[in-house]
């Protein structure tokens, strides 16, 4: 079994679990930029975090048979805060590092005019570069915000089948599958979605477009989700073809949308920038 993991924060992980993904199937991941739970002070904090994603992130998943890339965006909370809105104005540069798969995360938190702001000016930059957008959608009125991000989307010079929307659950999907955007699922130990509520989803609403993610970060969440899910399908009764095209073919089609998803890990180097994943030796 091969999984693709679309969107995980691996930044925030251990290398114990770049193991324990790679012995359940996963071979490829996006990591997208977001908030770090302490409120940034300044845009260089996020071209440090922007950097380590380019390099570091990649450096230490490749030690485990890993392809990583990521996305980069001003994330929607800090779009709130003036002392981080200046990123707006340094990304392009990132936007053309070859890692970079797609603008994101974006979208909405509190749904306020900065975010609008922040939300139309990315759409506008990943249609500049040629890249799609992982978008989150709110996870407070969490309807109403879909309705909001798909009339901005719609007015955007971004195609609806470059989009993703994530964080979806069942309230949300009919909406953003109407919508001709791909629909992102986040699976949660105990809040956002789990197993067998994602195979009901797929029951419903079948696999196209459909793509499933562990979001696993500095919270309570599990970076073996994908594999979870793909176990239930199974058990559910879904074919070894449909896991295929969820955990892996559909976020390769969409992320392929960026012209630069390498899915060939190389050969890992023993030092990044002069320093290795060990402590206390070899």
């Amino acid at each position: 079994m091969r999984i693709f993991d679309p969107h995980i924060h691996m930044t925030s992980r251990t290398t114990d679990d770049y193991q324990a993904m790679y012995d359940a199937g996963v071979r490829a991941l996006v990591e997208p930029s977001f908030w770090l739970g302490q409120p940034r002070t300044s845009p260089a904090s996020f071209f440090d975090y922007f950097d380590a994603l380019l390099g570091w992130e990649p450096f230490r998943a490749s030690q485990y048979g890993i392809a990583h890339h990521c996305t980069l965006a001003l994330n929607p909370k800090e779009a709130n805060d003036p002392r981080c809105t200046p990123v707006l104005d340094a990304l392009p540069r990132y936007l053309e590092k070859d890692g970079v798969v797609a603008v994101g995360e974006i979208g909405y938190d509190s749904m306020t005019p900065a975010e609008d702001h922040a939300l139309a000016a990315q759409l506008q930059l990943a249609a500049d570069h040629g890249l799609p957008a992982l978008v989150h959608t709110p996870h407070r009125d969490k309807l109403a915000g879909l309705h909001r991000t798909i009339d901005v989307i719609r007015e955007s010079n971004l195609p609806p089948e470059h989009v993703l929307l994530d964080h979806l659950n069942e309230t949300t999907v009919k909406a953003a599958a109407e919508s001709g955007c791909w629909a992102g699922f986040s699976i949660y130990p105990d809040t956002k979605m789990d197993e067998d509520r994602m195979v009901t989803i797929l029951r419903n609403h079948g696999t196209e477009k459909m793509i499933v993610n562990s979001a696993a970060d500095w919270g309570k969440s599990d970076p073996l989700k994908t594999r979870k899910v793909a176990d239930a399908m199974l058990k559910a009764g879904f074919t070894e073809d449909d896991v295929d095209q969820v955990l892996w073919r559909n976020p390769v089609a969409f992320y392929g949308q960026s012209g630069r998803l390498h899915l060939d890990v190389p050969s890992p180097e023993s030092l990044h920038e002069g320093n290795s994943i060990l402590r206390g030796g070899e």
